[in-house]
């Protein structure tokens, strides 16, 4: 898997005809407006994955596109944790506890890939809850958690997702290729961080799960 065969070039190529046609069509408003981006170097790019197999049989990073995939019966990402296998990033070195944050980047779900979250925001460890936010994909369908469908047929495109923190509000936004499809109140927490790629759920898993992810990028703005 992830090797770059005819089949990666044509994915590449829909990718940059996806992110013309979205810099051309600029969805119905831009999500970023008023938002200052932050710097991100490779290191703040941490990897996180399946501790008894070598990373990069879990991770690939090619050509600007990072690709995560991990199998039903994986292990954790360390010896100390019992959580669901997980091939993803976590970004560090950008935490937050106020202001508005924002995560934006070019995702994409092979078909097949279900029972998995493909994004979240995480909280600090220790936290009385885990996350804010969690994204998952269930036979197609991106879902807030295992609820609210956010975007239905999200299979085998490249799309363009934002995700809005307004840690002040404790309220969150999504936004699919430049649309608003779904906002929500959450629970506040001391402070945050962003992960995407590929960590097991709870049910309806896919003996493997995979996600590709290119351009990510983070926004903030304060009040």
């Amino acid at each position: 898997m992830a090797s770059l065969t005819s089949s990666s070039w044509l994915h590449l190529l829909l990718l940059l005809v996806a992110m013309g046609t979205f810099a051309a069509a600029g969805g119905s408003g831009n999500p970023t407006a008023g938002f200052q981006k932050v710097q991100l170097a490779d290191g703040d790019f941490q990897v996180q994955s399946p501790y008894n197999v070598p990373e990069s049989q879990r991770f690939e990073y090619r050509n600007g596109v990072r690709t995560f995939w991990v199998h039903r019966n994986d292990k954790p990402f360390n010896t100390a944790t019992h959580t669901n296998p997980r091939s993803e990033v976590r970004l560090r070195g950008h935490d937050y506890s106020s202001g508005v944050w924002q995560f934006q980047g070019y995702g994409y779900v092979p078909s097949g890939t279900s029972g998995v979250s493909v994004m979240q925001i995480h909280n600090e460890e220790g936290a009385a809850h885990s996350t804010v936010l969690m994204l998952h994909v269930y036979d197609g369908v991106l879902r807030f958690y295992s609820g609210a469908a956010v975007e239905a047929n999200i299979y085998d495109r490249w799309f363009r997702l934002n995700v809005m923190h307004d840690v002040g509000a404790s309220t969150v936004a999504v936004y699919v290729d430049g649309e608003h499809r779904f906002s929500t109140g959450v629970t506040p927490s001391k402070s945050y961080y962003f992960k995407f790629g590929v960590y097991m759920q709870h049910h309806d898993q896919s003996s493997c799960m995979e996600s590709r992810w290119t351009n990510v990028t983070l926004y903030t703005k304060h009040y």
